[in-house]
């Protein structure tokens, strides 16, 4: 079965399901295994070198012909350089977890890469549609990560409501019952991180995948303890810890965690000021808050590749109380995709190669 939607047709992919861009989760394997079930994976480059990116690609073509999508960081001091890589390797999808510049957006869509940024708000969607995006991402208050503090259920009609443009919906997202629903609304498909992370082809550690499995849905938390933002993650010893220490304790932490992400990821230090600084201009950040940013790609390296969930962070969607089950992409896609056909079919309208929205 399949379902035909605006975001379908403008990608070339068979359904309406997305894999977000996590950061030390969509590697090549995961991305990979979305697009041959037929939907987009994104890869996540903000924890990438520029080479590791260029490998990263590479890797994808070599695992799967179908299109996929890389996320990237408009403020990255090497951020032009990405976009003529994407061009270069012929890259399907350009996803922005900040709004890219206007002219950024013109020269991908010159070179036929489709720019879908994330939003967060209405009036966010209307700037990016206005300089030529050619989809949204709208995630809810229910996602992991980095979320805002309105559920999807009144933010996606809002975005639906401001843009003539396809708005795919993230936040809360998990099986077939939230895409018929998101088709409903009028989205042209989901968006899903945690069910993504939470399978057979996703590397975060075995036994971190099993800590996931045993929340409930009170067992996340909203903290701006990790970097200064609102950032969502499953609630543990260490995130209690961070949220009880003093604030100059927090700093000096965050401080050792920059460094250690600079060696990481061979940044130099005038690139990471550079960066810095563009984060601080352009999010109108204090210094205190560009420091705790840095701090963010270390706290989840730990938790999510290194499996030292004493001492990382782990993002996860509210959807985390839900999910019992470890499967591979293919099932996630099929079944997702196969319940919100029957749902449809139920409700007297045949979703079965109909054109949604």
């Amino acid at each position: 079965m399949t379902l035909s939607t605006a975001l379908t047709r403008l990608v070339g992919i068979d359904h309406p399901v997305v894999q977000t861009g996590m950061g030390w989760v969509a590697g090549p394997r995961l991305v990979s295994a979305t697009a041959e079930a037929g939907g987009l994976g994104i890869l996540a480059s903000a924890t990438m070198t520029f080479a590791e990116l260029a490998a990263a690609i590479a890797e994808v073509k070599e695992r799967t012909g179908r299109p996929f999508g890389v996320n990237l960081r408009a403020d990255a001091a090497d951020a032009p350089d990405r976009v003529d890589l994407l061009i270069k390797e012929g890259v399907r999808v350009a996803s922005f977890a900040l709004a890219p510049r206007k002219e950024m957006i013109a020269k991908l869509r010159d070179h036929g890469v489709v720019v879908i940024p994330s939003v967060g708000a209405a009036r966010h969607a209307e700037k990016v549609a206005a300089w030529g995006a050619d989809a949204v991402i709208v995630q809810g208050g229910e996602g992991g990560g980095h979320t805002g503090g309105v559920a999807t259920t009144l933010l996606l009609p809002s975005v639906l409501d401001a843009v003539d443009i396809p708005v795919v919906a993230a936040g809360g997202f998990y099986d077939g019952r939230g895409l018929a629903a998101a088709l409903a609304y009028g989205a042209a498909g989901v968006a899903m991180g945690t069910r993504f992370l939470l399978s057979k082809e996703s590397t975060v550690p075995d036994e971190v995948k099993q800590l996931y499995l045993t929340h409930e849905l009170t067992g996340t938390v909203v903290t701006h303890r990790v970097d200064g933002l609102p950032h969502r993650v499953l609630r543990t010893g260490l995130v209690d810890r961070l949220e009880s220490a003093g604030r100059a304790r927090g700093l000096l932490a965050a401080a050792r965690n920059a460094a250690r992400f600079r060696r990481i990821t061979g940044l130099s230090l005038s690139s990471l000021l550079r960066e810095g600084w563009a984060m601080k201009h352009r999010n109108g950040l204090s210094w205190s808050q560009v420091v705790m940013a840095a701090n963010t790609p270390m706290l989840l390296r730990a938790g999510l590749v290194e499996g030292r969930t004493d001492a990382g962070v782990l993002a996860s969607g509210q959807v985390v109380g839900l999910i019992r089950e470890l499967p591979g992409v293919p099932e996630i896609v099929r079944s997702t995709v196969d319940e919100a056909t029957e749902i449809l079919r139920r409700l007297g309208a045949d979703g079965e190669g109909r054109s949604w929205s």
